[in-house]
């Protein structure tokens, strides 16, 4: 348990080390049976309300465990340990989309969740490795952001429309100057508003600083744009 817990390692966490890509693996087998299977938990709803529950449990618990190692490893410090990145927002609105069914709430996580959650599981700005506590919240909790508006669009049959991309870049947009001014205040960096992160990510290839932000914009809409085109052709049939 010691070890498991414990702050202070000797070996940091490797992309694509066989951990990391059993943990892709898990995500793409998941998903892929929540729509394979999608008509059938429709159909039931003790089981629907299984897997809800049970996405909920996943981004809750972990959290929940994160913040009383913060406390009993005294590594509480607000200029890195406060729930203020887009995946932790993204998290957050995810729990309440979860409990409430809020459709407004689905267009902000299916787009700005998914795409921020893929890339953190593509390329995760990490240290601890297997089989570390933080290597199992950090993949389960963006597991459960992908597949929680996968959930809901899936089996609760939720869908986005071209204002949902627009909502949503508006979101975050808001989001960007509010916690741009909790950095300033705090000397902080989160959502790597001030610099990037310092393991490799895709923002590596955006430029420097800023514009690396402006070009985040434009990519956003970009994704955002052909994560909808599926429902546009489904529609148009």
């Amino acid at each position: 348990m010691a070890s498991f817990i414990n702050p202070r390692i000797s070996e940091h966490f490797l992309a694509y080390s066989p951990s990391h890509v059993v943990v892709l693996a898990i995500l793409l087998a998941f998903a892929g049976m929540l729509y394979r299977f999608r008509n059938e938990i429709r159909r039931r709803s003790s089981v629907k309300q299984t897997i809800r529950y049970g996405l909920l449990a996943c981004l809750i618990v972990p959290e929940c465990f994160l913040f009383w190692w913060y406390a009993t490893e005294d590594l509480w410090n607000a200029r890195y340990t406060l729930p203020l990145e887009l995946c932790s927002i993204s998290q957050m609105l995810a729990i309440v989309m979860l409990i409430a069914r809020s459709r407004l709430l689905y267009q902000i996580v299916l787009f700005a969740g998914i795409g921020g959650a893929i890339q953190a599981m593509l390329t995760p700005d990490l240290v601890y490795p297997f089989p570390h506590f933080r290597f199992f919240h950090f993949f389960i909790v963006h597991m459960a952001i992908i597949l929680a508006p996968l959930y809901m669009t899936w089996i609760e049959r939720y869908r986005p429309t071209w204002k949902s991309i627009g909502i949503t870049m508006i979101f975050l947009n808001i989001l960007v100057v509010l916690v741009g001014g909790v950095d300033y205040w705090l000397d902080a960096n989160y959502m790597f508003l001030k610099h990037k992160p310092e393991a490799a990510s895709l923002l590596d290839a955006l430029g420097s600083y800023p514009y690396y932000l402006i070009t985040e914009e434009f990519i956003a809409v970009g994704i955002f744009s052909l994560m909808y085109v599926p429902f546009l052709l489904r529609k148009r049939r």
